[in-house]
């Protein structure tokens, strides 16, 4: 079925590639996140818990919002962990973990995050798709709000 929604069909693949970067980059930091709320071991464990599972269930959200956005543009999603992993910009955790060592995962995942989105939303303003870039830009909120309370939780000793 033809699309008409007054993007060609070459900028909604290029939006629809970038947006399955960020999509890979959101299922893996989401994986890393509930993997800590899990498996956190520290003196602040009740707290930490509690603070990455708010963090992967707003992670979830963000990941049905990409995926479906791909959609919208007519494309397939990404959908398979391989094909993630094979996308995704950040690295998966290893071994046992502290509390900050996680904590610093997460941060440097987070604003990772911001830097690849910066680009994608100038990339999708560009190509005229305010749908797309009004939807990364709140992406962008939500990861540089991470950022900033990952980073308070290490006081500092940055």
């Amino acid at each position: 079925m033809n699309i008409d929604i007054g993007l060609e069909q070459n900028a909604r693949k290029k939006i629809a590639h970038d947006l399955g970067i960020v999509l890979a980059d959101t299922y893996v930091v989401y994986v890393k996140t509930q993997n800590f709320h899990w498996n956190v071991v520290d003196r602040r464990f009740y707290s930490l818990h509690l603070f990455f599972e708010k963090q992967y269930e707003e992670l979830e959200e963000s990941i049905d919002e990409v995926a479906e956005r791909i959609r919208k543009l007519g494309e397939r999603t990404p959908a398979t962990l391989k094909q993630f992993l094979e996308m995704t910009t950040l690295k998966e955790s290893k071994g046992d973990l502290s509390g900050d060592e996680m904590i610093n995962q997460l941060l440097h995942d987070h604003e990772s995050i911001i830097k690849s989105l910066r680009g994608y939303i100038e990339h999708a303003s560009k190509l005229h798709d305010e749908g797309t870039a009004d939807l990364l830009i709140q992406h962008l909120r939500f990861h540089e709000k991470t950022a900033w309370m990952l980073r308070s939780h290490l006081n500092g000793d940055l």
